[in-house]
């Protein structure tokens, strides 16, 4: 009986061993055991790598396997699993809630206090690894025109869809993106599926405006870094010949500027959701944001049929993400990857599972 695991453990920045994990057993009848063939490389992945952490670090007593975006196949089944069968081909979402508490019972299962989300420390390990534990509720069967390398990509599809839907997005609108990283061309993909008018891409990298220009086939704006950013939402609105501002603004960037952008360059009502991440607290234009009577959300990976939603896209061929993976990276490599992502290179890095 195979006995080896092989992982990916973080010790601290900068400091990884690849060593074995016991291999996961069938713990509940609704049980499976995915053998992983690719992960992702996500920002997380590389703030990690750098500094051991985000709220809560990682440490040489308490090392932590990494890794969140996954796709693999069936390798074990519980005995109450009727979804799936040994050898399927499934995406994974990696946040496993309790399914009893509050946010739980009214359908928020995002924002469970008791969520075990892969990854994240003390104890949780994630996906970097050849055999991976999860619910059969939580695998998403992949149809035969998806490949595995593309399933990976359902994790930060489900971003853009949730983050998307919660713009309450509407045929005939103008949605701006800040931000043309992969989550951020992810939402515009989502925003041209939902029917947008036009999407608009926003960044201060011209090299990223021009991939993403050519991803969504849609307009976009360089910011320039010495312009305020009242002045850089004028320029904008300009440009869009919408003297009143934009319908929705999706925040994928998680810097303080973009933000302040986005609430200017909104029109009276708009829709402003902050799906990206930056550090804990941010100056906003509160004025502009409460005269202007905003609909602002927060928002938090991805809750019920995100991934459905996410699957269907993919299937359908709405969106292409196959055109986002820009390398594969040998398993025993790993580090490999994530200093490409950290160095800014190609948008969206893979790790391969390990290979017999």
């Amino acid at each position: 009986m195979e006995s080896s695991n092989p992982s990916w453990f973080l010790y601290g920045p900068g400091e990884a061993r690849l060593q074995s994990l016991p291999i996961p057993e069938i713990q509940s009848p609704h049980d499976v055991i995915v053998r992983i063939a690719y992960v992702g490389v996500c920002g997380s992945d590389v703030h990690f790598w750098k500094h051991g952490g985000v709220n809560r670090k990682v440490s040489r007593d308490h090392p932590l396997v990494l890794g969140h975006e996954a796709a693999g196949t069936i390798h074990t089944v519980g005995t109450a699993v009727s979804s799936v069968k040994v050898g399927d081909r499934v995406a994974i979402e990696p946040g496993i809630p309790c399914r009893r508490c509050l946010a739980c019972k009214h359908g928020t299962y995002n924002l469970c206090r008791e969520m075990r989300f892969a990854a994240v420390p003390p104890d949780v390990h994630g996906t970097l690894t050849k055999y991976y534990r999860v619910p059969e509720d939580f695998v998403y069967k992949i149809p035969s025109g998806i490949d595995l390398q593309e399933a990976v990509l359902m994790e930060p599809l489900s971003v853009a869809v949730h983050s998307t839907r919660l713009a309450n997005i509407t045929p005939g609108q103008t949605i701006v993106i800040m931000g043309s990283g992969s989550i951020g061309l992810l939402c515009g993909a989502v925003a041209n599926a939902f029917g947008a008018h036009r999407v608009v891409l926003v960044d201060i990298l011209e090299h990223k405006l021009s991939f993403g220009s050519d991803f969504l086939d849609c307009k976009t704006f360089l910011v320039s870094l010495d312009k305020a950013p009242e002045e850089s939402a004028t320029r904008l609105r300009e440009m869009l010949n919408a003297p009143d501002g934009v319908d929705a603004v999706i925040e994928a960037s998680g810097a303080e500027g973009p933000v302040q952008i986005g609430i200017y360059a909104l029109r009276r009502g708009g829709s402003y959701v902050q799906a990206g991440v930056g550090k804990p607290k941010a100056e906003i234009p509160i004025l502009a944001l409460s005269q202007k009577e905003l609909h602002v959300h927060g928002c938090f990976r991805y809750g019920p049929g995100d991934y459905e939603l996410a699957l269907k896209l993919l299937t359908k061929g709405s969106i292409d993400v196959k055109r986002l993976i820009t390398s594969v990276t040998p398993f025993e490599h790993a580090t490999q990857a994530w200093d490409k992502t950290a160095r800014g290179e190609g948008i969206k890095n893979l790790i391969q599972g390990v290979q017999d």
